[in-house]
């Protein structure tokens, strides 16, 4: 439960895309530093990986729309307001006015989660998923909800790509390790 609470903590601190509803600018400067930005998270030393994440959760969190990025922060301060049922009103609002702003269904995805809505979490993720593959905060809440679900070896996969994408987490190499355990496997 400790853990579950520090991960929802941890999953609504990644709260963070681009909206791409049309290239803008700014919108496709951003997707060039992205690119640039995972490249480095790859190769990040422990002492880089977190403000290299930072810039990624930054990037991530700016829609290009005043309007889009105060309603994402209003579903924000609800999640950390513990106002779940606030902040999927305020969440579902962004993703039906910016559908292709993939932090918009990250947000809810967490709200869903933290509210218990695993069904509605996991089809958020896949949106996002499809929206930004890389999405390494969206990738870990579906390894936590499958292990919640009882699917270690599907969490396992799912922490795994997560570890291939910022292999410098160490929530993430904690997680592994405990599912690891889990399922037998590993240092034990």
């Amino acid at each position: 439960m400790l853990f579950r609470s520090l991960f929802s903590v941890v999953l609504a601190g990644f709260l963070v895309l681009p909206l791409a509803a049309g290239p803008t600018p700014s919108s496709v400067s951003s997707q060039v530093r992205l690119d640039q930005l995972f490249d480095a998270l790859a190769g990040a030393g422990e002492d880089e990986w977190q403000v290299i994440e930072d810039e990624i959760r930054t990037l991530w969190a700016d829609s290009h729309s005043p309007s889009m990025n105060l309603l994402l922060q209003r579903g924000r301060d609800a999640l950390a307001a513990e106002e779940t049922d606030a902040a999927i009103e305020h969440l579902t609002a962004l993703v039906d006015h910016a559908p292709d702003f993939a932090e918009g269904w990250n947000a809810r995805a967490t709200a869903y989660f933290q509210a218990g809505l695993y069904g509605p979490a996991m089809a958020d993720i896949r949106r996002v998923l499809t929206l930004e593959p890389r999405h390494f905060a969206a990738l870990a809440g579906l390894g936590l909800i499958l292990e919640d679900m009882g699917k270690p070896d599907l969490a396992l996969k799912a922490y795994h790509q997560v570890q291939q994408i910022h292999p410098n987490r160490p929530d993430v190499a904690e997680a592994i390790a405990r599912v690891e355990k889990t399922l037998g496997i590993g240092d034990v």
